[in-house]
C-alpha cells in the first residue's frame, strides 16, 4: 500500500531511498507517465527532450545512424533503468534516436526537478555520479564489443548489460525478452541470436526460455568473445 510519497515514488524509481522525505516529495511531483507502443520513436537524434526518463515497463533502445549510414546501437534499457541525464543537465537536444521495442510505459522527470535536485540533493548527485561512471564503462565497452566479428559475443554482453547489478539493482536472474527483441539490441539478425543463444547455454551462461532468458553467469556473458 501507498502510504507516503517515498513509497510511491520507489515503485518506479530504486535511487528513492537516496532522498529525504522532502525531497521525495517534491521529485514525484515532477514525474509524469507516457505509455509507448512498440516500434514507436520516443524522440529522434536532434530532438529536444528536456526530461529525465525511467523505464517504468517496457524496453528501449539507444541508437544512432553514422554518417555511413552504419546503425549503432549504444544501449537497451530495461525496466527500471534511467537515462538521460546528461542530456538534461546541459540543456542540449539528443544525440541519439530513443524506439520503444515493445510496448514501454515511461516516467518522465521535467527539467526544473531534475535540476532542482541536482542543486540540492547530496543523496541525488551520489546516484548521478555512480550512474554516470557505470554508463561511461558500458559505453567504452560498447566500442569493443562493436569491433568484435564474433556475433555470438555481442549478443551475449548486449544481454550482460541488461543485468548490470548498478543500473538495474532490481533484477535478479531473468528478464522478459524476444528474440526479435534481442536482434535489434545486438544488431544482428533473429537466426544469429538463435544460434547464439544455443552457444551460450551449452557454455552454461544462460538458460533460453520461451519470452525470455535466465542468466547463470553474468560475468561470464559480459567477458565472452568467443571461441
Amino acid at each position: 500500500m501507498v502510504t507516503n510519497a517515498r513509497d510511491e515514488l520507489r515503485a518506479i524509481a530504486f535511487w528513492a531511498d537516496a532522498l529525504t522525505a522532502d525531497e521525495a516529495e517534491r521529485a514525484r511531483r515532477g514525474i509524469t507517465e507516457r505509455q509507448y507502443p512498440a516500434g514507436a520513436y520516443i524522440c529522434h537524434k536532434g530532438d529536444k527532450l528536456d526530461p529525465w526518463t525511467g523505464v517504468v515497463t517496457g524496453l528501449v533502445k539507444i541508437s544512432a545512424i553514422s554518417a555511413s549510414g552504419k546503425a549503432i546501437t549504444f544501449a537497451g534499457i530495461g525496466a527500471g533503468g534511467w537515462f538521460g541525464e546528461g542530456s538534461v543537465i546541459k540543456g542540449e537536444r539528443r544525440k541519439y534516436d530513443l524506439v520503444a521495442l515493445r510496448t514501454t510505459r515511461l516516467a518522465m522527470m521535467n527539467r526544473p526537478t531534475f535540476m532542482w535536485l541536482f542543486d540540492n540533493s547530496v543523496g541525488f548527485n551520489k546516484f548521478l555520479v555512480t550512474q554516470l561512471n557505470e554508463r561511461m564503462g558500458q559505453f567504452i565497452a560498447t566500442i569493443e564489443h562493436d569491433r568484435l566479428h564474433d556475433p555470438t559475443a555481442r549478443v551475449a554482453r548486449n544481454i550482460a548489460w541488461l543485468f548490470n547489478p548498478v543500473l538495474y539493482p532490481r533484477l535478479h536472474d531473468h528478464i522478459e525478452i524476444t528474440q526479435e527483441e534481442l536482434a535489434l539490441l545486438a544488431a544482428v539478425s533473429r537466426q544469429i541470436v538463435s544460434r547464439a543463444l544455443k552457444v551460450l547455454e551449452e557454455k552454461r551462461l544462460l538458460r533460453a526460455e520461451r519470452g525470455g532468458l535466465t542468466v547463470i553467469d553474468v560475468d561470464g556473458l559480459a567477458t565472452y568473445e568467443g571461441d
